[in-house]
């Protein structure tokens, strides 16, 4: 039987954020909108609706719509010499399904797999559950929470299969720069390691240092042994559609994540295809990610000024991208038990965070720390942060 970990994130998401009454901070997507909302950010008053409602309701375009898939190839262009087709495009049920097939197909016993950490839990943890051995590539601080390629050669073996990373980063919001994305490609090209990039927070890159540019996608470095993933859930505030991808340069990568997709979906719903097809017409996806940029980059500023104040009391690295941050809190100079603060604090305000050391370090990293989601409506995190201070002034200081 395969070992399936347990997947502590969404475990502690499912079992508290329907609190009533809860003060949402550990969500991770753009505050969510609408088919109205999206229909209103439409900058064409003649373009056709998300839903075409007279559409039969057959399993539809098995690898998902012609229209769509080109869409979400065209989300890949930035900075890339050779735009990639359709045919490089699969779409699937969430980044989730994106990312567990990816593995799936790719990867099992007598195999390696090197995953930066933190990350989301799936990211290691399936490659794992399949039989493959996976080394921790770990993010430091001080670094920014930037990877140190240097630090490669002494993880690398002759049977690394799959080199894994998050652009942006989960929990801590950092962007790996393209020049070390380069440096990435470099590595692995020259010995035929895949890369993995789960990109599902991309292009929120929001708050870059100035003179720094949005990295590209892996897709855009000139190596086609690359895999990007993504969904509408992040960036794109549609969770609910519950619709993803992967896209690949290689046609044996996606065939082969096309094969094992058969055995999980036979294809996304036509509705969700429809409505995200909409969503990323040249219509509606500029003011789409206008909207939610502004969102996180405003409300980023909110954090930091809390962040700020209660120097004393907590740190972090300022997240550069995305709608996450990791924030360490104190007590009398000690880090504070994360999962029992975030437990106390959830019943004393209702402010709901993640526990960084049980959702993100195994139990045993990053104590003290709680990841916070900010990019949700700028009125629920006031209130939050305001809870959230009287909590601080209560039982830290």
């Amino acid at each position: 039987m395969v070992k399936i970990e347990r997947f502590e994130v969404e475990q502690w998401m499912d079992t508290y954020e329907t609190t009533p009454g809860v003060l949402n901070l550990a969500e991770t997507c753009a505050a969510s909108i609408s088919v109205n909302d999206l229909v209103d950010l439409c900058e064409d008053e003649n373009a056709p609706g998300p839903l075409t409602l007279s559409t039969k309701m057959t399993y539809g375009a098995i690898l998902g719509s012609h229209n769509l898939r080109k869409r979400v190839a065209s989300l890949f262009d930035k900075a890339s010499t050779s735009p990639i087709s359709e045919q490089s495009v699969l779409i699937t049920q969430g980044a989730i399904a994106a990312n567990f097939l990816a593995f799936y197909s790719l990867v099992g016993p007598g195999d390696h797999v090197i995953c930066v950490y933190p990350t989301y839990q799936q990211l290691y943890t399936v490659p794992g559950s399949l039989g493959a051995e996976v080394s921790l590539w770990k993010l430091k601080e001080e670094d920014n929470y930037i990877p140190d390629v240097k630090e490669l050669e002494a993880l690398v073996k002759t049977n690394t299969k799959l080199i894994v990373i998050n652009n942006p980063n989960n929990p801590t919001g950092s962007t790996t720069p393209k020049s070390v994305l380069e440096e990435i490609v470099a590595f692995a090209k020259a010995r035929g390691i895949i890369i993995l990039s789960d990109e599902v927070y991309s292009p929120l890159y929001h708050s870059l240092p100035p003179g720094q540019d949005a990295p590209p996608s892996i897709l855009a470095l000139g190596y086609d042994k690359t895999i990007a993933t993504g969904s509408m859930s992040k960036a794109f505030a549609l969770a609910g559609l519950r619709l993803g991808w992967v896209a690949s340069r290689d046609s044996a990568i996606i065939e082969a994540i096309a094969s094992a997709r058969d055995y999980t979906a036979i294809s996304v719903s036509q509705l969700d295809d429809q409505v995200a097809t909409y969503a990323l017409s040249q219509s509606v996806l500029p003011s789409l990610l206008k909207r939610n940029t502004a969102l996180a980059s405003t409300n980023l500023e909110l954090l930091s000024a809390f962040v700020e104040r209660y120097s004393s009391v907590c740190s972090w690295v300022k997240p550069t991208a995305g709608t996450t941050a990791l924030i360490q809190f104190r007590k009398k100079g000690v880090p504070v038990d994360d999962a029992d603060f975030a437990l106390d604090l959830l019943g004393k305000t209702k402010v709901l965070f993640v526990p960084g050391s049980l959702c993100f370090g195994q139990g045993k990293d990053f104590k003290g720390c709680v990841r916070m989601g900010y990019a949700c409506g700028t009125e629920v995190l006031q209130e939050g942060l305001k809870q959230l201070e009287g909590y601080v002034e209560e039982h830290l200081l």
